[in-house]
């Protein structure tokens, strides 16, 4: 599918997703587990008067930690400016020698690592059970197209936008708690398309 239009990959994704999740469910059944052990190992952090969960402290760390290093390796290495001259022309960057499928290969697989890595440090806040991942892949997907697709920086003040509307929906209308993001969302669809701080393409036809 990767020559295909990119609505058709992830339409195609989406779908393999939701019957990945369905067998999940039949072999493992549903019932959920309690992954409290990270916060009792980290407990609470008291800041200027406040007192906060350590292992919320950490996940904040971490994912800056993550970001910047993902946009340093994009952005300041050889390896990086490969992928994203692929992902900009593949045609020309095959014809330049550059082994397409491999790099295709090496980034779809750096991809699952973080997604899996997500996985497992979110996974202490909320219960785990197969179903689970169908929220968060929807929440994921709002926060990159509000930041704009490809765009490290844009992911990064897009989640900031979700997490403050969430806790605000939360706060006022918990009925709206989710409702609230796919607002943002189609509130900017329809001012930018592209996002927050993504740039607009040629759409081949």
């Amino acid at each position: 599918f990767y020559e295909r239009d990119e609505v058709v990959l992830v339409l195609v994704t989406y779908a393999l997703f939701l019957v990945l999740e369905d067998a999940t469910k039949l072999i493992w059944g549903v019932n959920p587990y309690y992954a409290y052990e990270p916060y009792v190992l980290f407990g609470n952090v008291s800041l200027f008067g406040l007192s906060y969960v350590g292992y919320d402290l950490m996940l904040i760390v971490v994912a800056v930690l993550v970001g910047v290093l993902l946009w340093l390796a994009l952005n300041r290495t050889t390896s990086g400016k490969l992928v994203l001259a692929v992902i900009h022309d593949r045609d020309m960057s095959s014809a330049l020698g550059i082994n397409v499928t491999r790099i295709f290969v090496v980034a779809f697989t750096i991809g699952v690592f973080l997604a899996a890595a997500g996985g497992a440090v979110t996974a202490p806040k909320i219960s785990v059970q197969p179903g689970l991942a169908v929220t968060v892949v929807l929440l994921s997907f709002a926060v990159v197209v509000i930041g704009g697709l490809g765009s490290i920086g844009g992911a990064a003040v897009a989640s900031l936008i979700v997490g403050i509307a969430r806790s605000l929906a939360i706060h006022t209308a918990p009925w709206a708690e989710l409702f609230i993001v796919y607002m943002v969302m189609a509130l900017m669809l329809a001012i930018r398309p592209q996002g927050l701080f993504g740039t607009e393409g040629l759409r081949k036809i």
